[in-house]
Parts: C-alpha cells; sequence; structure tokens
C-alpha cells in the first residue's frame, strides 16, 4: 500500500448543501458519510481520482473552538481561502456543463499561460480553479 496525501478538508457551512453541490453539481461522488456525536465525517470523491478525498467538515468542536469556528466560516464565505484547482481535459466544455447545472463562475474561460482556465466558488465561498493543461 503507497503513501501520500489521502484527504484534504474544506470547511463547510453546511454538510448537506456541500454535499448536493459536490455530487450533484460537479459529479462527485460520496465516499465517507459518518456521524459521532454531533460530529459529522463527510467525505467526497472526484471519479477518476479514487485515491483522493475531498473532507466536507463544518468548522467547530471538537477540532475548533466556537469563536474561532465563527472567524473562520466568514474567512471562507469571502472567498478568502486560498483556490483549489481541479483539471480538466476541456475548460470551456466543463464550464459550460456545470454552468447549465447551477455552478456561479466568477470567471468565465480565459487562455494565458498556454492553459485555459476558469473559477467558480461553492455555496460556502471555498475559491476552485477548473484548469486545462497543456496537451
Amino acid at each position: 500500500m503507497g503513501q501520500g496525501v489521502e484527504v484534504v478538508g474544506l470547511y463547510v457551512r453546511d454538510q448537506e448543501e456541500a454535499r448536493a453541490f459536490y455530487v450533484e453539481k460537479l459529479g462527485f461522488r460520496v465516499h465517507t458519510d459518518v456521524k459521532n456525536g454531533d460530529y459529522r465525517w463527510l467525505t467526497v470523491q472526484h471519479p477518476d481520482q479514487p485515491s483522493f478525498q475531498l473532507g466536507l467538515f463544518l468548522p467547530g468542536p471538537p477540532t475548533i473552538d466556537a469563536a474561532t469556528a465563527k472567524a473562520v466560516a466568514g474567512i471562507v464565505a469571502k472567498g478568502a481561502m486560498p483556490p483549489l484547482v481541479l483539471a480538466v481535459d476541456d475548460c470551456r466544455a466543463a464550464y459550460e456543463r456545470w454552468r447549465a447545472r447551477g455552478v456561479e463562475f466568477t470567471q468565465e474561460p480565459v487562455e494565458r499561460y498556454g492553459n485555459v482556465d476558469a473559477s467558480f466558488r461553492d455555496p460556502s465561498g471555498n475559491g476552485w480553479k477548473l484548469v486545462q493543461s497543456r496537451k
């Protein structure tokens, strides 16, 4: 069994809203969805990358205190967290497909640096770059 990064977490404002966005609009699938008391461990996967999980987590106890959770939620909502990058074969086609599903883009596809990229945010404010790399 290999080693490496298995889960990267995002803070979201509502786990059910985030699950619906990532699964229904972006085409991810749920990997794990379990509760331990009030804590819910929810991860999704891109269908072409089964060894990697994206955690959709609520900021709050037991990982951080309530005051910090409120501050973090505000930072995420403003789009101030670093963007994540999602590689695609055809940025313009993905843009049109996802826009038709209701994904709100903050930047239409643009050609630069030998790539085509677009930007969108999830319902919690997390920023994404959709990048079509050089072939």
